[in-house]
């Protein structure tokens, strides 16, 4: 049901979509879906905690695992890349309608975006610090990469014969190697 109600958001916008329309979609009785759901509000609720929830179980079993810190961020952009492939309605409620969210219930989730967010900058600092990537701020480079990420739903294209996992390495390849050749790293700032 949440899943169906994900593509039908993802189709027509969240707002667009009844309770009327979710159970004719799921071919079951309105009164059915109120059994199971007492309002949209609540399926989006569902939608952004399986979206969250699945980043944060895939991040966790990197950090168990112990993987390097550009290892981390290639897992995490491949995750996001994934999902927009296998979870496209997931991907675009949780970008663009987090702000219907119940007051309460979008403090939740603020809090495991928080979490999540916190990853992916300790994976940069970690790699600051072994000396895996250059000095960079933290903060802005989280930024730079949950902008590459939660922005590609925009562009990308499921079912468009493009591998997700590659575009991922392709956008992980630019964060980690910019777009500078060797060379001009090596000149760069000299006049």
């Amino acid at each position: 049901m949440i899943s169906l109600a994900a593509r039908l958001f993802d189709q027509h916008g969240y707002a667009s979509v009844s309770m009327e329309q979710i159970a004719s979609a799921a071919d079951i009785a309105k009164p059915t879906l109120y059994h199971y759901f007492r309002g949209k509000d609540e399926i989006l609720r569902g939608i952004h905690e399986t979206f969250i929830d699945l980043l944060l179980d895939r991040q966790d079993e990197r950090l168990r695992l112990g993987l390097s810190p550009a290892d981390l961020l290639l897992g995490a952009m491949t995750d996001v890349f994934g999902l927009m492939e296998t979870h496209r309605g997931h991907v675009r409620v949780f970008f663009e309608h987090h702000r219907e969210l119940p007051p309460a219930v979008r403090e939740e989730i603020r809090l495991k975006r928080d979490r999540y967010q916190e990853q992916i900058r300790a994976a940069i600092t970690a790699g600051v610090e072994a000396g895996q990537f250059r000095d960079v701020d933290a903060d802005a480079a989280t930024l730079a990469v949950f902008g590459i990420c939660n922005w590609a739903y925009q562009w990308w294209r499921p079912g468009s014969g493009a591998d997700p996992a590659l575009t991922a390495q392709k956008m992980w390849d630019l964060v980690i190697r910019g777009l500078a050749s060797p060379e001009s790293r090596s000149t760069a700032g000299r006049s």
